[in-house]
This record gives structure tokens, C-alpha cells and sequence, in this order.
């Protein structure tokens, strides 16, 4: 049974920068869900994706994994294939309850989860890569590279699977999304309280970018074509084609 999350439920003095720490992976699940709108939605297509992106005897990468929810929507997909799964995640607290979550599963391919930085995992043979709300937590300087790496990691005709929460190009259009999603965070039971001090524990933290920018930035890495499949509010699913 997933724990409730209350994390931002009373006032606070200071109000910290969000990070992934123990007190988040324990309530995890209720967060995303209640806070990322068709959050399931995208989880089920990524399995559904690589059904005919996975090859056999390749490696797909799961970049900043939290609980492995890609990871295992992947593996119970393509039952059919042999492959390596790989999750990486830079918080220790979510590598370590991960782990264990996965191994409750039986699986052909089983996933194996590190303790890293997306910048500094090695990306090779690759059919597929999912960056599931991730980037968007990456220094800004560092996500072309970071892209440009996973390009040059996948085979041809592999795919990168990027979801983020984006930015509108104009101001009135930004807060109207913002807006929005307040509103589908109220809808899912947090309070006045609770979205003002979560927003302000992230503004330092989660640093996102306009599509546009996503889409010319995975160009300029040399993705043949991005197509964005999802978008709800000011959060969006990009597939990157590598021709």
C-alpha cells in the first residue's frame, strides 16, 4: 500500500530545495501520480514503444529510474526478447528501495540498477533510452552533451524517450499551464499550502525548457525526426528518432 504524501502539508520556517531523499522515495508513488498528469498513461506507452524499438541482445537505459516504473513496464512488454536492462539514478535513497522493488518481480530481463549521475553513465549498443522526467533536474549546461552522448550511444533506428514538464514560450501562456496544473494538484487532494511551498522547494531545482528547445537541442545532437506523442498542461512526451 503506498504512503500518503503530506511531505509539504504543514507550514514551514524555511522551505528547502526539493531533492530525493528518503522522505520523498517513502511516498513516491502517491506524489508522482498526484502531481504528474497521466503520469500512468506514460509509463504503459513507454512498455508499448518498446515492444518494436527493443532489440535482442542490446541495452536499454533507464536514466534517473526512481522507483523503476520505465524499467518495469519495458521488461513485462517485451517477454518475447533478451536484453539488458540497465536503471541508473543519482539518489542513493532510490537506488537502494529500487532494488528492492524490483527484485520482487520474476523477470526474463532483469534490470539491473546503479548509483550515478546520468552525465556519467556510458551509453552503448543501446535499441532505447528513457529519460522520464529527468533532464529537467540536469544542470542546463550539461544536457546537450548529455544528449549528444545517448545519440551517439543507440544503434540506428534506437529511440529516445524523453518526458518533461516544459515551459511555455510566453508569460501569460506559462502561468495559464501553471495554472492548470495547480488546479489538477488541488483536484488531487493537496492543499493551498502544499502547492505553494512544493513550488517554491523546486524553482531552484527543476529548471525546464520550452519544447522548442528540446526539439532543436535533440536536432542539433543528430535525432532525424521528435515527435512529441503526449502533452497535458505544461507536461509533455517526446520520442527522438535516430535514423
Amino acid at each position: 500500500m503506498k504512503k500518503h504524501d503530506n511531505i509539504y502539508a504543514n507550514p514551514l520556517s524555511k522551505v528547502a530545495d526539493f531533492k530525493f531523499d528518503e522522505s520523498v522515495v517513502d511516498v513516491f508513488p502517491d506524489m508522482i501520480q498526484r502531481s504528474v498528469p497521466g503520469y500512468e498513461t506514460i509509463i504503459h506507452t513507454i512498455g508499448e514503444l518498446a515492444k518494436s524499438a527493443v532489440s535482442d541482445n542490446s541495452n536499454v537505459y533507464d536514466l534517473g529510474c526512481s522507483l523503476g516504473a520505465a524499467s518495469l513496464s519495458i521488461a513485462r512488454a517485451t517477454q518475447d526478447k533478451t536484453f539488458n536492462i540497465i536503471g541508473v539514478d543519482s539518489s542513493e535513497a532510490m537506488v537502494e528501495r529500487c532494488k528492492r522493488v524490483v527484485q520482487a518481480f520474476t523477470l526474463k530481463n532483469p534490470i539491473t540498477i546503479e548509483q550515478a549521475y546520468a552525465q556519467e553513465v556510458e551509453i552503448t549498443n543501446a535499441s532505447m533510452v528513457v529519460m522520464n522526467f529527468t533532464l529537467q533536474f540536469i544542470p542546463p549546461a550539461d544536457r546537450a552533451a548529455l544528449l549528444s552522448k545517448i545519440y551517439e550511444g543507440l544503434n540506428p533506428g534506437g529511440i529516445l524517450v524523453l518526458s518533461e514538464k516544459i515551459r511555455h514560450p510566453t508569460l501569460r501562456g506559462n502561468e495559464l499551464l501553471i495554472d492548470l496544473h495547480h488546479q489538477f494538484k488541488r483536484d488531487n487532494g493537496y492543499s493551498e499550502l502544499e502547492v505553494s511551498q512544493k513550488r517554491a522547494a523546486l524553482e531552484k531545482v527543476m529548471l525546464t525548457d520550452t519544447f522548442e528547445e528540446h526539439e532543436t537541442r535533440l536536432k542539433n545532437a543528430g535525432f532525424s525526426d521528435v515527435v512529441m506523442w503526449y502533452k497535458c498542461y505544461n507536461f509533455t512526451s517526446l520520442i527522438a528518432v535516430k535514423a
